[in-house]
């Protein structure tokens, strides 16, 4: 079988499947933004708005998919496995959990964990009148608050938040790029989302003076169900291969700061030849004789008189 062209079907099979076969370096992070059965004006909104932020690692679905992703996650499975996406955001809304967002990802097409959200407060991107960030453009991600160390549903919490918002790996970031910032705030049992831009004002010196405007969407969220993968899945899921694990060089170590430090190892020195600066106060005289015993012996000697 040949297409118009003459070329056979198979490059192009052979092609897709060799963008979806496993790689040492993985492609980007994709999300698939879905709502449910019953959704409100609310909850269809903020799929909108992460979406914008997420553009353009997204796909947004706009037909209705009724699934219960806690009780049954097949359709998302395959959802997945049609895309290529490796994280979700499921929206639904009923009477017992109103406006209801759901953060996920899948390992080897399988949810792995996903974690509710319910949406207290929502001020959209529309609502807020300001310049925005250009789209695409890879965001800061702050989190504030004791809890999201110490407890662990909160932990990963952080962790997927992390993995969502990320965006590309890339090598270097220029000063102009850091223009936006998305700030996670953990406090009395409840999730703050809000997003700056960074505006970089004249200072008078080399260092520019930083100022934060807030550009929306802005969340008060409060957390519900949680689905966590145990801790063998998830250390599994987290295995890199040994291609990618930076060889060890010995006497070389880091510190928390990135900064390099190297052992250098030396045989034992004789101290007694070692070459140390000269000073003319100490310096010896032809007759052996010290500097300093010649000035003893030239001052002048006092002489006890008796009367």
């Amino acid at each position: 079988c040949t297409r118009t062209d003459g070329r056979p079907f198979a490059d192009r099979s052979k092609r897709f499947l060799e963008s979806r076969a496993p790689k040492l370096t993985e492609n980007v992070k994709t999300a698939m933004i879905m709502k449910g059965g019953n959704t409100s004006q609310t909850v269809t909104q903020a799929l909108k708005d992460i979406y914008s932020l997420k553009k353009p690692n997204a796909v947004l679905y706009k037909k209705k998919n009724i699934t219960r992703p806690f009780e049954d996650s097949t359709s998302l499975e395959f959802f997945s496995k049609k895309s290529d996406c490796s994280l979700f955001l499921f929206g639904s809304h009923n009477k017992k959990r109103p406006n209801n967002l759901i953060f996920g990802r899948l390992f080897d097409f399988h949810v792995l964990d996903m974690i509710e959200l319910g949406i207290e407060k929502y001020v959209s991107l529309s609502e807020i009148k300001t310049s925005k960030c250009p789209e695409g453009t890879k965001p800061m991600l702050v989190f504030a608050g004791e809890a999201f160390d110490v407890d662990n549903d909160l932990k990963r919490l952080k962790s997927l938040l992390l993995d969502f918002f990320r965006g590309p790996t890339v090598p270097a970031v220029r000063l102009a790029g850091l223009e936006h910032i998305l700030h996670f705030t953990a406090l009395d049992g409840k999730i703050y989302m809000r997003s700056y831009r960074c505006l970089l004002k004249k200072s008078g010196c080399r260092t520019p003076r930083i100022e934060l405007e807030e550009i929306g969407p802005s969340f008060d969220f409060v957390m519900r169900r949680t689905h966590l993968a145990s801790d063998d899945l998830y250390k599994l899921a987290h295995r890199q291969p040994k291609a990618l694990k930076p060889k060890k060089k010995k006497n070389i170590s880091h510190d928390a700061f990135g900064t390099k430090f190297g052992r250098v190892h030396m045989q034992k020195q004789d101290l007694s030849k070692l070459q140390t600066r000269k000073m003319k106060g100490l310096r010896k005289r032809k007759g052996g004789v010290d500097s300093t015993e010649d000035e003893a012996a030239a001052a002048p000697k006092q002489v006890k008189v008796e009367s």
